[in-house]
């Protein structure tokens, strides 16, 4: 099975609010193989704190028009890796140093990378 439309609409829409809010490094993997809570997960970066929390406010926004609501959320009184679970997607926003510790993408090297088009950052 692999990610379903819905799920894919929603990652491209957080990857793009990401980007608009100036985070690096964004991936997104199809993890609908391996989980059967979610079907993706949107990986990013930011330089500071309040970077990371930027982020995940802007997705949070750019996803309820949509219809997907945060069912649960951790991290964000640290600030340096916020996961936001929206069901069908998990964003997770991490500081670039913690990123490069953890290194998710290592850890799910067997599930297949979402290509995503991005447009330019709408702030910049």
């Amino acid at each position: 099975m692999s990610a379903t439309d819905r799920s894919l609409e929603l990652t491209r829409a957080a990857a793009q609010a990401a980007a608009d809010k100036l985070a690096t490094s964004i991936t997104a993997i199809d993890v609908s193989d391996q989980l059967a809570i979610t079907d993706t997960f949107v990986i990013a970066s930011a330089e500071s704190e309040r970077q990371v929390n930027a982020i995940v406010d802007a997705v949070e926004e750019a996803l309820l028009p949509l219809g997907a609501k945060p069912q649960r959320r951790e991290g964000r009184a640290s600030g340096r890796w916020v996961l936001i679970d929206f069901g069908d997607i998990v964003l997770q926003a991490f500081h670039e140093e913690d990123r490069e510790f953890y290194d998710l993408e290592r850890l799910w090297q067997d599930c297949p990378v979402i290509e995503i088009e991005l447009d330019e950052p709408a702030d910049a």
